[in-house]
């Protein structure tokens, strides 16, 4: 688990495997907001999540700051949801104004439609949950 002295982008970097999800955060100019006391829920797709994209379709997202905000937005719930609290929930409230729906069977949860690998990375400013595909908007 993460210190809580670090925030949301602190310990993101320190995992070692975002680092397109932090390209992204900086080309779409949400570094500052992701900074800020919050508190936020990321679902963080790691390197992996983003290697499901193809090459030209990542290229053109990350080349869109408006669009690219867009979609990140949705990996941003509003509130601190601990594992514990999610697998409560039937829908969580993204950022973007998207419930997205919560499932859980036989232990394993899918948040949006995708798998979480990782959770509770306890943060300054929030928890991070670690998934396996980026969540588009549909």
């Amino acid at each position: 688990m993460q210190s809580l002295t670090n925030d949301i982008l602190g310990a993101a970097r320190s995992a070692g495997c975002f680092s397109t999800l932090l390209e992204a955060i900086e080309s779409a100019g949400l570094t500052q907001a992701l900074s800020a006391p919050g508190p936020f829920t990321v679902l963080a797709p790691d390197d992996e999540a983003f290697k499901k994209i193809p090459s030209e379709t990542l290229q053109r997202l990350l080349a869109d700051h408006a669009q690219l905000a867009h979609v990140l937005s949705l990996h941003v719930l509003t509130g601190k949801h601990m594992a514990a609290d999610v697998v409560k929930m039937t829908t969580a409230p993204s950022l973007q104004g998207m419930e997205l729906p919560v499932q859980v069977d036989n232990r394993i949860v899918h948040i949006g439609g995708a798998k979480v690998l990782s959770t509770d990375i306890d943060c300054a400013n929030g928890v991070v949950h670690v998934i396996d595909t980026v969540l588009m908007p549909r």
